[in-house]
């Protein structure tokens, strides 16, 4: 990508216009991190770019940006520009073709506002930005608060930036990010959606999560998470904490790479604690209910957040099925079958790791359920085989269509999961049994 990169600047400035890398691929570099792709900053004028480029195409006709796509790889060509006003908070109104130190001016970080012209191997720093990269410091150029009161979906790029580069948010820039969190509000549902989940499934989340915590911004897009502060939980089974304690430290025991449906899951599996809370005559703290509850709960967080149904359907049926692992040793074969050839089970498997570790440190369901994996994997056929026999076979049998049919396979089936039906000679005679009964 680098070498395509570098022949784009080169034509551009064959052509007599200034041309540089820009932002993130600059700073990654500096990092000794592979860009995933690369940006270029030209002081040609976007018809001058589509001139050189005659495949390429507009995506932000408005500011300047020309798409080219070269070797494979897709490659954003923006003109040097100054922003005019943000009244949206989102976007410049207008904006104004300049030059490189104006157009560095106007990025979020410093870090993000080095330009590299690879042609001379040469770093253009307008903003301070290498001195910030080299000290592994996140600070907003100019004035804080202008920046993020221009887009405030830089104060959620804030924490993930902090999060991902591992850097500290300068003082300044910090506190301008406490203070406008609840801007945050006026951001699309689905831009803050990207943004906490490029933190989430970030290697460095727990970093993340306690900055969206502390800068404000936590409340304002999942308040829910909050409510578990101070929701005592039963000494017995929880003696680290409340369950904003467990929930946190269960997010620190994750694996550094993770689905959108397990850190959600993580997230979420107790979210309806606070609702349920109640103590008995005992004095027993108990959350009855707090895993079907939670399950209503998630989708609709997860629906407020924008999330396509194939995130939402498996964190839904993680948080509503994690209370179920208490039971797999009082299951039967079948229907422990069943509970672990779902798709997202090795997700919920993890979910239930990670919950047992950051509480009473109990993994004895754990490890059963693994156990009885490896028996199921040694034998000659899948988890759920095919039936030995159908509906049309019952029906033929003279059952009539409706809810016996469906009650009767299901009966066949499990014993075909325990091993009692082993062929469909034995299913049949055993459904003809059945028959005679009826």
């Amino acid at each position: 990508m680098r070498e395509t990169a570098t022949l784009i600047v080169e034509r551009l400035v064959k052509a007599g216009h200034e041309a540089v890398f820009a932002g993130g691929c600059v700073r990654d570099q500096l990092l000794g991190k592979e860009p995933k792709d690369y940006d270029i900053a030209t002081s040609a004028r976007p018809e001058e770019v589509q001139q050189l480029f005659p495949k390429s195409f507009a995506v932000g006709a408005h500011f300047g940006v020309i798409l080219v796509r070269e070797g494979g790889h897709s490659y954003e060509i923006a003109t040097f520009r100054r922003d005019g006003v943000y009244s949206d908070g989102r976007r410049p109104d207008s904006v104004e073709y300049s030059d490189a130190a104006e157009d560095a001016r106007r990025r979020d970080f410093t870090v993000n506002g080095l330009f590299f012209d690879p042609l001379a191997n040469e770093v253009l720093d307008y903003v301070g930005g290498r001195e910030d990269l080299g000290k592994g410091i996140l600070r907003a150029i100019g004035h804080p608060r202008q920046r993020f009161e221009e887009d405030q979906l830089r104060l959620l790029r804030a924490v993930r930036f902090a999060t991902v580069l591992g850097f500290e948010i300068e003082k300044e820039t910090w506190q301008a990010v406490c203070d406008l969190a609840p801007k945050i509000q006026t951001i699309s549902a689905e831009r803050i959606r990207e943004e906490l989940m490029r933190i989430f499934l970030h290697p460095q989340r727990l970093r993340g999560f306690d900055l969206l915590v502390e800068s404000g911004l936590m409340q304002e897009v999942l308040p829910e998470i909050l409510n578990l502060k101070g929701c005592e939980q039963p000494p017995q089974f929880h003696p680290e904490g409340d369950v904003f304690i467990h929930t946190r430290i269960m997010l620190g025991l994750l694996p550094p790479e993770v689905s959108p449906s397990l850190v959600l899951s993580v997230l979420f599996h107790d979210i309806a604690k606070p609702a349920t809370f109640t103590v008995d005559e005992d004095g027993r703290i108990r959350f009855n209910g707090h895993d079907k509850l939670g399950a209503e709960m998630t989708a609709e967080i997860l629906r407020r957040l924008k999330f396509a149904n194939e995130v939402i359907e498996p964190t839904v049926e993680a948080v509503a099925n994690h209370m179920m692992f208490k039971d797999v040793k009082k299951m039967r074969v079948s229907r422990l079958k069943r509970f672990m050839a779902r798709p997202g089970f090795e997700d919920e498997m993890e979910l239930h790791r990670v919950d047992c570790a950051s509480s009473n440190g109990l993994v004895d369901n754990y490890e059963y359920v693994r156990e009885k994996q490896e028996e199921f994997a040694s034998q000659a056929e899948p988890l759920i085989p095919k039936p030995l026999i159908n509906g049309h076979d019952l029906m033929g049998l003279g059952v009539p269509p409706g809810r016996k049919v469906g009650e009767l396979l299901t009966a066949a089936q499990n014993l075909q999961l325990e091993g009692a039906l082993t062929s469909r000679e034995e299913a049949l005679a055993w459904a003809r049994d059945q028959v005679s009964m009826l």
